[in-house]
Formats: C-alpha cells, sequence, structure tokens
C-alpha cells in the first residue's frame, strides 16, 4: 500500500504562505527528493494554479540553478490530481481534475502498486486529515513568525495524535518535522 504524505512548509506560528518562506537550494533539494520518491502529487485548485503559473515557464526558460530547474522538472512530470469544484479543465501537463474528494477513491490510489502520493495543498492536507487517509506528515517550520495569514490547522475538527519520527535541519534554520498519526 502507497503511503500518503502530507508535505508542507508553515511558519513558525503556523501560517502557509510561500512568498514567506526560504526557498535557497537546500531546501529545493529536499523537495526535490520528495518528489523523485513520489508517483502522484494531489492538489487543490489554489496551489495548483499557484504552481502551473510558474514551473512550467521554468522548464522551457531554465534559471540556471540547478535544484530549482530540477524541482521545475520534477514537477512538470510528475503525475497530478487537482481537486476543484470551479475548475472546468487543467492543462497543466500529467493533470487530472478530479471535482470532489471520495475517500474510496484515495484508498484505492493507496493500494496501487508504486511510489507514495504526496499532498501539497493546506486545504486537501485538512480534508484528507479528516477523512483519516494521511500515513505521514513533513511539516517544514520555516524560521519566520508571520502574524497572520492561512493557518494550516484552522479547520481541523477532530484531534490528530502524532509520534515524531525524526527532523532534519536546514542551513537556513528551517526544520522539518516528520510526524505519523497514532492509531486510536
Amino acid at each position: 500500500m502507497r503511503k500518503l504524505i502530507a508535505a508542507m512548509n508553515m511558519t513558525l506560528d503556523g501560517f502557509c504562505d510561500h512568498t514567506a518562506m526560504i526557498a535557497d537550494d537546500e531546501i529545493h533539494e529536499h523537495y526535490n527528493d520528495l518528489l523523485r520518491n513520489s508517483g502522484t502529487l494531489i492538489y487543490g485548485r489554489i496551489t495548483y494554479q499557484l504552481m502551473e503559473s510558474y514551473w512550467p515557464t521554468v522548464v522551457k526558460n531554465p534559471t540556471g540553478n540547478k535544484p530549482m530547474d530540477d524541482f521545475a522538472v520534477l514537477i512538470d512530470d510528475i503525475p497530478k490530481i487537482v481537486y476543484s469544484r470551479t475548475l472546468k479543465n487543467v492543462v497543466w501537463k500529467n493533470s487530472t481534475l478530479k471535482k470532489e474528494i471520495v475517500k474510496e477513491e484515495i484508498i484505492a490510489l493507496k493500494r496501487q502498486a508504486g511510489k507514495p502520493i504526496a499532498v501539497g495543498s493546506p486545504s486537501l492536507i485538512i480534508a484528507l486529515a479528516q477523512l483519516d487517509l494521511i500515513d505521514e506528515y513533513q511539516l517544514s517550520v520555516q524560521p519566520t513568525v508571520l502574524g497572520g495569514g492561512l493557518q494550516l490547522f484552522k479547520n481541523i475538527k477532530n484531534r490528530i495524535d502524532l509520534k515524531l519520527l525524526k527532523t532534519k535541519t536546514f542551513g537556513c534554520g528551517a526544520v522539518t518535522h516528520y510526524y505519523e498519526p497514532t492509531k486510536k
């Protein structure tokens, strides 16, 4: 069974805002490894549109920064599932549009052979956590206090207890915490 991994950058005070994050070479390499070791990427509309508006242009016109250019190719090539009730279609390479999250479909996807599934949208992380479908959380905490914005866990309705598996520290001061849900 494939693992469903929730991967997210967040500030020390729990906000998700890509413009407030450090995206140095070491951080890009970390996410390159995540993508290399994933077979599918799941996004919601907002994150999909944010990524789709930028990374394909880097594939066509590389920046010259190897980790960033590698990330662009990896994210361009990976199969992507986009959940949106408002999008009519998706045009980014290897993308499939789904209108709603169906727990049984996600379970069937997890049962397929292959590499883990990564989810990288705050709204999808919450929705899949509420359905008890996430097998691992990889939360990268950036050394920034933002004071406001989109809180990752704001809409969690039921308590989720986690077991710390390991941490990874970056030179910029970010720390990725790897957790698995404890079974109730």
